[in-house]
């Protein structure tokens, strides 16, 4: 007869439950093994013949289990690989009650990026979802709470950090044997060892907590950023939440080597080196924006997750949507001229991207085990779920909504809870009918597109759901709750309505003639408008009278209409041509965002050259009148402006002249003139003078790349590597991709650069279909890598390449990023149909520009 663990969707029962772990591991840095032995208190509900613990490729050794002054031993010890699990069957009933299991194993470093694995010369721990298993023998689900005392032995002169605070630090033989503080309760994905050579900032505390932010020591330069980042987002975090910080200290550590961006380890956050270091007078602001947002996010889940925690991984989607949508509340109150609730809609256009497919999902979906909640890492998760959450605070009001928030974390304080607990605090604080909004919005998948006109002061509201392919009709709907700005002979006003129907029609209120109408005010909500043709016409005379928000929302929008066949790719051309004038950078950036796609895919040969100009007519004179170097005391709003700028004339349009003004700077960059360059410019300079490039710049681009300790630098230099379009250079970039050169962290963003390339793009699609196995070798098994890879095929153009990305998907599939086949080839489908439609289209709308 099967054994119930069997089956890799098997789950723990509950009637045994771990209190606490006391556990000593011993690394050995140099033949990269381990051994441990640990004592984990346990809890039986009832009397049972075996335990099951998880444990994924450790050798277990000695085993005893412990209960009433009597000791036993299992008569077997049974690993099983499909459930990552290990059955101790003992001879006799284990009775209920208290009682203890002392367990010894020995291990070795994982290959890929989690467990523990080797970065570099550090040695770090990656657990979520399921690795802990990986180094310890233990209950590894997030409903199995329990204390944790870590002892490590490790070799002398390295610095070795853990969750709690060090409290003792002693010779053993020729080790030394760090004894950590014991945790609070946490679930075993949250604990975390990291040990190498690492320096820290000095220790500095706020409200009483001591936060140091640590890097190999070529990088400590670059602490500083990150550390004040994390220093002015705990106060606000405490307050927001009501709660004190419950983990003691904050390190925070740049890993050499990371497949996700961090990871919220209780009290010792890792992070890829990018999203933590930088050097603020030579880093983007982008890059600035970013790492604030990813320590923010970290540091919210101390609360969101850490404290309070999901009972099992299909509600995953709301720590993580918690987590995005709170950091971006956090940096907002930091740092208001930042505006980085406009970065968040970027975020949430992912999203609208990703749900207007028949291949996406709810929010929160049916999880049947870790390797499925691997893949539900996405922007359905994230920014979906944080848009939502944004939607029902803006429907709810701020007040009531934090005062729910803060309902449900006293009442699950170190426990677990799920998402209905979290809506019953909110209906509470607000006599709103919070579960209808909520779960309509997170377990039915896509969104409505709301058509909206107006006759006089009578507004007809309309839903359908929207999918990008064309023709595509279903009958869903949703409690809408739509913001209406509008402006009449008294101003501009607001009026909220909740759009539960198919269609109505809504009174303004007010008097005399409107002027103007928005159907989604400050772009707060997560649908899409359709206005008619008048009052689209209103809009885009009265742009400056919109918020930059709205004015991004109705590029997006009507560029959505176009996709799906339910507007002509001309009609957004004309919209387009209204913002020659437009000063907001961040609406620049959604508009050369929106030509990009269409200069790269819809125009070919001297249809490709007229549409170049026509950009460069555009927006060239913008750039003209700002000029390539900043001006003492300009505004970080002027200089990301002139980054689109540069970005449009010398990215999408390819203009000549553009092109002459960044080569001498780039070199003169690359000789170390650190002011030859604003830093938001480093980027699209970098990769436009890559791309005209010739081997010498190769090779010189190649040599910084490898010596540079400033991550964002050197991300900057790989990619342009991938950008060279002199065949030869393409070729040899396609060659790098298969060495150690490209750290595994950096696979994916690599294979998507050269997948980007236009004249090796051909010759990198064959080898890349010829090789798919040593590519995905080249992930570690990392499954967000893995994904990423599948994705990078969304740069395929033609609709042979679609077959064939069909049938090497089918071929030879990626078990861990099914959802991802599954949503590349159906937008892969969706943009060579719009290719073969739109370009005629735009061929005659070219032609006739002035």
């Amino acid at each position: 007869m099967a054994h119930v663990t069997e089956d890799k969707n098997f789950r723990l029962p509950l009637s045994i439950r771990p209190r606490r772990y006391a556990a000593t591991l011993t690394l050995d840095m140099e033949a990269k093994t381990f051994s441990g032995q640990q004592t984990v208190e346990l809890e039986l509900e009832k009397p049972s013949n075996e335990l099951i613990l998880h444990a994924n490729a450790l050798q277990l050794g000695e085993v005893t289990f412990r209960a009433n002054g009597k000791s036993l031993k299992p008569a077997e010890i049974r690993p099983v690989q499909v459930s990552e699990t290990v059955v101790l069957r003992f001879g006799e009933q284990l009775p209920a009650g208290a009682a203890a299991l002392d367990v010894a194993w020995t291990g070795r470093f994982t290959e890929g990026l989690r467990g523990l694995y080797a970065a570099g010369k550090v040695a770090a721990t990656q657990f979520e979802a399921a690795d802990a298993r990986r180094l310890f023998p233990c209950f590894d689900e997030p409903a199995f709470k329990a204390r944790w005392a870590l002892t490590v032995r490790v070799p002398p002169g390295l610095t070795t950090l853990a969750n709690g605070p060090l409290v003792k630090d002693e010779q053993d033989g020729p080790l030394r044997k760090l004894t950590f503080q014991e945790t609070e309760v946490l679930s075993s994905y949250l604990v975390a060892l990291v040990c190498g050579p690492l320096v820290g900032t000095p220790e500095e505390k706020v409200q009483g907590i001591p936060v140091r932010t640590w890097a190999l020591p070529e990088k400590a330069h670059l602490t500083r950023f990150g550390q004040d980042a994390a220093l002015a987002a705990l106060p606000r975090l405490q307050d927001y939440f009501g709660l004190p910080y419950a983990f003691g200290k904050v390190d925070q550590v740049g890993i050499p080597d990371f497949e996700a961006g961090a990871m919220e380890n209780a009290g010792l956050i890792t992070y890829r080196e990018i999203a933590l270091l930088l050097d603020p007078a030579t880093a983007p602001l982008s890059m600035q924006k970013r790492v604030a947002e990813v320590v923010t996010h970290e540091l919210a889940h101390q609360w969101f997750g850490n404290w309070v925690t999901m009972v099992w991984w299909d509600d995953l989607w709301l720590n993580e949507a918690f987590a995005t949508w709170m950091a971006y509340k956090i940096v907002n109150d930091w740092r208001p001229d930042w505006r980085v609730w406009l970065d968040f809609d970027t975020g949430k256009a992912a999203a609208l991207h990703l749900d207007a497919l028949r291949s996406t999902h709810p929010i929160r979906g049916e999880v049947r085990n870790a390797n499925e909640a691997g893949e539900s890492f996405d922007a359905i998760t994230y920014e979906k779920g944080g848009a939502v959450l944004r939607m029902i605070e803006g429907f709810l009001g701020e007040n009531a909504f934090r005062e729910g928030m803060r309902q449900y974390m006293r009442e699950h304080a170190r426990s677990n809870a799920v998402a209905d607990d979290l809506w019953r605090a909110l209906a509470n604080a607000s006599s709103q009918p919070v579960l209808e909004l909520a779960n309509a919005w997170i377990g039915q998948s896509g969104y409505p597109l709301v058509s909206a006109s107006v006759e006089g002061r009578t507004v007809t509201l309309a839903q359908q759901r929207y999918y990008s392919e064309p023709g595509v009709r279903s009958g869903e709907r949703w409690p809408v709750p739509v913001v209406l700005r509008y402006a009449d002979g008294g101003g501009v006003r607001e009026q909220r309505v909740l759009l539960r129907e198919a269609q109505t029609k809504v009174t303004l209120e007010g008097s005399g003639e409107v002027k103007w109408l928005c159907a989604n005010a400050g772009s707060t909500g997560f649908y899409r408008v359709a206005y008619d043709d008048k009052a689209l016409e209103r809009l885009a005379t009265n742009l400056q009278a919109l918020e930059p928000a709205e004015r991004i929302a109705l590029l997006a929008d009507r560029w959505a209409l176009a996709r799906s066949g339910q507007a002509t790719v001309d009609s957004f051309l004309e919209l387009a041509s209204r913002f020659g004038d437009e000063e907001d950078d961040a609406v620049l950036d959604e508009l050369v965002g929106r030509l990009a796609y269409v200069e790269a895919r819809l125009v070919e040969g001297e249809e490709q050259k007229r549409f170049q100009q026509w950009v460069e007519k555009l927006l060239g004179a913008g750039l003209k009148k700002l000029g390539w170097d900043s001006a003492p005391g300009e505004s970080d709003r002027v200089k990301l402006r002139r980054a689109a700028l540069v970005r449009a004339v010398g990215g999408v349009a390819r203009g000549k002249e553009a092109l002459a003004e960044a080569r001498p700077r780039v070199t003169r960059m690359l000789n170390g003139d650190k002011a030859a360059l604003e830093p938001n410019l480093l980027d699209a300079a970098v990769a436009m003078v890559a791309r005209a490039g010739d081997r010498p710049l190769y090779e010189k681009l190649l040599e910084k790349m490898l010596a540079e300790p400033d991550p964002a630098t050197q991300r900057r230099y790989l990619m342009a590597l991938t950008a060279f379009e002199d065949p030869a250079l393409a070729g040899e970039a396609q060659k790098l991709f298969f060495t150690d050169k490209v750290k595994m962290q950096d696979v994916a963003s690599f294979v998507t650069g050269l997948m980007g390339n236009r004249t090796g793009r051909d010759a990198w699609w064959a080898e890349m279909q010829k090789r798919w196995k040593e590519v995905l070798a080249r992930t570690g098994g990392a499954p967000m890598l893995l994904r990423r890879v599948v994705e990078s095929m969304g740069g395929l153009r033609e609709r042979k390449q679609l077959e064939e990305a069909r049938k090497l998907l089918t071929s030879q599939p990626v078990e861990e990023a099914k959802q991802a086949i599954g949503q590349t080839l159906e937008r892969l489908d969706q943009d060579v149909a719009l290719r073969e439609r739109a370009m005629p289209e735009v061929s005659t709308w070219t032609k006739r520009q002035p």
